[in-house]
């Protein structure tokens, strides 16, 4: 017998949760081991830019599946990859910018994602609560960067 197709997969919300952790690891350091807050940080936003990419390449792959792929679509699926590479690029140093303009992209992405059509009905779901999880961290990361 299969789940119910409302609910989320087992896997996947493991797994899904599980990658909120590092967006957190910057608050818990500061907490913890407050030396390394800003290299815990860095960290948060380097894995914040990775997991930009990984949802745009999400997107990217569930638009080339069809025969005749929507360009538009394929070309809005580079758009959080593009996005992260920029916010890591152009604020370099600047960490406690990078965690805000990266949760900021994170929430654009998660609108984005929302609002598709042709994805599981769970799947708005999941996503909303791993990027409250992930922007959650980072903004309080980026916070506890500002004391």
């Amino acid at each position: 017998m299969s789940p119910p197709a409302d609910r989320v997969p087992r896997a996947v919300l493991v797994y899904g949760v599980l990658g909120i952790i590092p967006f957190w690891a910057a608050p818990v350091a500061g907490l913890l081991a407050p030396a390394w807050t800003g290299l815990a940080a860095a960290i948060a936003a380097l894995y914040a830019g990775l997991i930009l990419s990984f949802l745009g390449g999400a997107r990217w792959g569930l638009a080339v599946r069809d025969a005749a792929p929507d360009p538009i679509v394929v070309g809005l699926a580079m758009t959080p990859t593009l996005a992260g590479l920029a916010v890591l690029v152009f604020t370099h140093g600047a960490v406690r910018v990078q965690l805000l303009a990266l949760a900021a992209a994170l929430a654009l992405n998660w609108g984005w994602d929302v609002s598709a059509r042709r994805l599981p009905p769970w799947y708005a779901r999941l996503r909303t609560g791993l990027t409250l999880g992930a922007v959650g961290g980072l903004c309080v990361g980026a916070l506890q960067l500002s004391r």
